[in-house]
């Protein structure tokens, strides 16, 4: 039971760091923290601009940052500063040009990190009780223990986009990485579900196994095929979703945060592909839950909550668009699609042979 108690805590965190990498893109803080793993050389950053300027006669550790003019310096080691500033026990930050303080975009950053670093305590018992859960599964042991290093990676990554003052490749991939997770820990529950369900039924009468029979999903290749196909379009959506997020982060740049109206004009060739993809999305989900619904397949449950959280994107898509984004939808539109990739996913999980019942339509 621990071992599930672990994964599914570990699904939680993931969403969370999901929630709060999006609530970071809407507040503009991605480089509220311009170090890392530290926060201008803090394991606790900075409230107020005042910590980050150069003190005279004042003992700095190695690492510690301070703003000068419009760069960052960082203590060459650990020292007791004089009454004025010496360049020798300082280098200069090489990693961006980016050197600037806001306490909001600071702690908003510091916070999505925190989550981050917690998801591993979870994630850590998950890993050590995959021995004694999947005993004799050698597979799904590995699997388990796959999700340290893909976290690692993902905080690498993190690194990544922080010292390329948040390249939009970068960001992507970052975000792509996230979802592999999601789409990794989602396998392992489907897993554990099926190993619970196996053990219930050795302890059950057999009428209630008759009964039981009746409830499992049918399996149906095309039905398969085209859950692979939506989960694979929302992969790409998700891809498209950040570049266009990345040209209105420029624009706010350029225009500043109150001319909302501006931020997607000039309009350009990736929003309208990013737009008209989202109507092939549709049309696929809408032909799912029809063929679901005609050959009685078994999962109206799921494919309803693939059609509300599709409902949802255009939704926010549309209050971004024609009503200068509300607050809110930018992060709401990123969560409800990595929500929805992870339904999709789990959809997938369940229509493909061997875990669906015996009944074969193509």
């Amino acid at each position: 039971m621990w071992y599930r108690r672990g994964l599914k805590i570990s699904i939680i965190f993931l969403y969370l760091i999901i929630i709060a990498g999006a609530v970071v893109r809407m507040t503009g803080s991605g480089m509220g923290c311009p170090d890392w793993p530290q926060c201008f050389g803090y394991l606790i950053p900075p409230t107020e601009a005042s910590e980050l300027e150069f003190k005279p006669n004042h003992s700095y550790e190695k690492g510690q940052v301070i703003i000068l003019g419009e760069s960052l310096r960082v203590a060459a080691s650990n020292f007791t500063s004089g009454s004025i500033y010496q360049e020798t026990n300082w280098n200069t930050y090489d990693k961006h040009d980016y050197a600037a303080f806001n306490v909001w975009h600071t702690w908003i950053e510091y916070i999505n990190r925190l989550v981050t670093a917690l998801a591993g305590i979870p994630i850590l018992l998950m890993i050590i009780m995959a021995f004694w859960y999947w005993k004799g599964r050698f597979w799904l042991i590995v699997g388990s223990f796959m999700v340290l290093p893909l976290m690692l990676f993902q905080a690498w990554l993190g690194k990544q986009v922080v010292d390329s003052n948040l390249l939009p490749i970068k960001i992507t991939i970052h975000m792509i990485a996230a979802l592999v997770i999601v789409a990794l820990l989602l396998w392992l529950w489907f897993k554990s579900q099926q190993k619970e369900r196996r053990l219930l039924g050795e302890k059950v009468a057999m009428s209630t196994l008759s009964r039981k029979r009746n409830t499992l999903k049918k399996y149906d290749l095309i039905f398969k095929n085209l859950m692979l196909l939506a989960v694979f379009s929302t992969l790409i959506q998700v891809a498209f979703g950040t570049q266009v997020r990345q040209y209105v982060d420029e624009r706010v740049a350029e225009v500043g945060y109150e001319a909302k109206g501006l931020w997607l004009e000039p309009t350009t060739i990736m929003f309208y592909v990013h737009r008209s993809f989202s109507i092939l999305i549709t049309l696929i989900s809408v032909y799912i839950f029809y063929r679901n619904r005609k050959l009685l397949l078994g999962h109206t449950s799921l494919l309803n909550w693939v059609l509300i959280f599709i409902g949802l994107e255009i939704m926010t898509g549309i209050l971004m668009y024609y009503v200068d984004f509300p607050f809110g939808t930018q992060p709401l539109h990123l969560v409800i699609a990595s929500l929805l990739f992870g339904v999709q996913f789990y959809l997938l999980l369940q229509s493909s042979r061997g875990t669906a019942g015996e009944e074969v339509f193509s």
